[in-house]
């Protein structure tokens, strides 16, 4: 794989390969040593896990790493902590079809991530309220029938900190994050074992209730919103014309508009620009609509994408979107704070 690995990456000549590792070890070693603008970091390394070494080098030299992981469903839990715990990226290793598409994506999505800044882990842990416990209900979100959030790249550790600081029994969540589909499903039950609220994929025709954080599946087809009698559902519709992304946030944003009054949303870290506009057609009718700032994103594409479209009415770091989600903008005449909730990992 390594082999394979250092062909692909040498046929770029926006990229060098200036070193690899055979395990922890050695990769600690070389690191001390040399410069290095990316690390790929597989997950199952003699030795030391490839997670434990990302964590332990995410605390002494943080820098930008594209996890590499099988397509298992234990790979996929994996690939999802190490998301949390600062990866970039993660890439399922190939077991077929080397072919010059596969070379080309794997060498651009590379040098994206060797362009990004390293995601901030979310290290600290509560667990999830058991059931009959208390929980606080501070009403609806201001204009805050549902709320809708979308993510690409960092948006793991991103949506890990939003999330923790809304109302457990607020008003429901819709999200689109672009990630392959069996780390979608480690994705949800992660933050379904973690956070106060329930998370669950979106069903169709199911109407959404206070308190659910629900993700877009990744099976080909986009999420869309729309309000019936009172209430909130979701429903699916094949990727036609193809968008870039899929699901895209875009679709799900702009499916919104007619009850745009009724929504919060926000544009979270990610490359490229899918969701922009839809967040410029909900601003424009009546949406509150906020993007996380340059400091705080591992990459700053999505958010300033919206923000050149004139779509973000106010721009956040990461640690400031939860409450101004929950409370809504101005109240108090200023963001009412919270306590963060941290995830278990």
């Amino acid at each position: 794989m390594r082999a394979w690995l250092r062909m692909v990456l040498s046929s770029d000549s926006r990229l060098q390969v200036v070193g690899e590792a055979g395990d922890a070890v050695e990769a600690r070693d070389f690191l001390k040593a040399n410069q290095v603008d990316v690390l790929t970091l597989d997950i199952e390394m003699p030795g030391m896990s490839g997670l434990d070494f990302l964590t332990r080098l995410m605390r002494a030299r943080p820098m930008p790493v594209m996890m590499m992981s099988g397509l298992t469903s234990a790979g996929s839990d994996a690939a999802v902590q190490a998301l949390s715990r600062g990866a970039v990226d993660c890439m399922v290793k190939p077991t077929e079809g080397y072919g010059a598409e596969l070379s080309r994506d794997i060498c651009e999505r590379i040098y994206q991530v060797a362009c990004t800044r390293p995601a901030t882990p979310h290290l600290a842990t509560a667990p999830r309220q058991p059931s009959g416990g208390s929980a606080t209900f501070t009403g609806p979100n201001r204009r805050g029938a549902i709320i809708l959030l979308g993510a690409s790249t960092g948006g793991v550790a991103a949506l890990e900190t939003v999330l923790p600081m809304l109302d457990p029994g607020g008003s429901p969540v819709v999200i689109v994050q672009h990630m392959p589909g069996n780390f979608l499903i480690s994705f949800t039950d992660r933050l379904n074992r973690c956070l106060h609220q329930t998370v669950m994929l979106a069903r169709e025709g199911v109407p959404l209730s206070r308190g659910e954080v629900v993700l877009a599946p990744s099976e080909g087809q986009h999420t869309r919103v729309r309000r019936s009698g009172g209430e909130w559902y979701c429903e699916f519709v094949p990727n036609d014309p193809p968008h870039l992304h899929c699901p895209a946030v875009d679709v799900l944003f702009k499916s919104a508009v007619p009850e745009a009054r009724n929504v919060t949303a926000a544009l979270l870290t990610g490359l490229g620009k899918d969701g922009a506009e839809g967040l410029k057609e909900l601003s424009d009718h009546g949406a509150l609509t906020f993007g996380q700032d340059e400091d705080t994103c591992v990459v700053y594409g999505m958010p300033r994408a919206a923000k050149a479209l004139g779509a973000v009415q106010k721009e956040l770091p990461l640690d400031r979107i939860g409450p101004a989600l929950r409370d809504g903008l101005g109240r108090s005449g200023k963001d009412r704070r919270t306590d963060r909730r941290g995830l278990c990992t």
